[in-house]
């Protein structure tokens, strides 16, 4: 899904895109600098590994765009919307310094597209899902919805961009791009739905759950109880 440089050829839509990217990347920072424990950072770390790794792998869907595994939502789920945005805009930027996806042109899109797209409207669904559904089966079906939710808001983003540029006969691209990515988005919910579980056996407390609330009651719980 990264965006190279020069296909936004509309400086007021790229610069657009740079300050919403500016503005949400900044406020995330100053806002959880107040509040990240130290024993909080490894799991930003990790998350971040994953994310850069996953994205490595890409499958081209034409007009110079890329889709491949995003992440978003996964890291939302497990850190929050405003520490995942970090994350996000982290390996956007390493991934443009170093390996050239996206260019600076396109970084403020990338991270619109391929970050906030998960990390903010995605989580929306999550959040919205798990308030409806509550324990593990909210966690695993706004995993899934809102990882697809966040593959496709990212690219009728994408397209949205593609028809401000006024450029003759962007409609047909744009509709083409949100289709391809429908089914790249149900693989990014498989993928997060299977990493959500593997968390929810291991560290249920990191998605807020307490144990019982996953496995159930242990054998015994009611007599220690009394």
């Amino acid at each position: 899904m990264h965006i190279p440089d020069g296909l936004i050829n509309d400086p007021r839509v790229w610069l657009g895109a740079d300050v919403v990217a500016a503005a949400a990347v900044g406020y995330a920072v100053r806002r959880e600098s107040r509040r990240l424990r130290p024993e909080e950072a490894p799991l930003m770390g990790v998350m971040a590994a994953f994310v850069f790794a996953g994205q490595m792998f890409q499958v081209p869907v034409g007009a110079g765009v890329s889709g491949h595994l995003l992440g978003a939502l996964l890291a939302a789920a497990l850190l929050g919307p405003w520490r995942a945005t970090i994350v996000m805009a982290l390996v956007i930027g390493v991934q443009c310094l170093m390996h050239a996806d996206g260019g600076w042109t396109a970084l403020g899109l990338n991270i619109v597209n391929m970050g906030l797209a998960g990390t903010l409207g995605g989580f929306v669904v999550h959040g919205a899902l798990r308030a409806l559904l509550p324990g593990r089966p909210g966690v695993l079906v706004g995993g899934f919805v809102g990882a697809w939710v966040s593959v496709v808001l990212g690219a009728a983003l994408i397209g949205a961009e593609l028809l401000l540029t006024g450029q003759p006969d962007m409609a047909g691209p744009a509709r083409a791009l949100v289709v391809a990515h429908v089914p790249i988005g149900l693989l990014e919910g498989g993928i997060t739905v299977g990493a959500l579980g593997v968390v929810l056996k291991a560290r249920p407390d990191v998605l807020g759950l307490a144990a019982t609330a996953v496995r159930g009651p242990q054998p015994g719980a009611a007599e220690e109880a009394r």
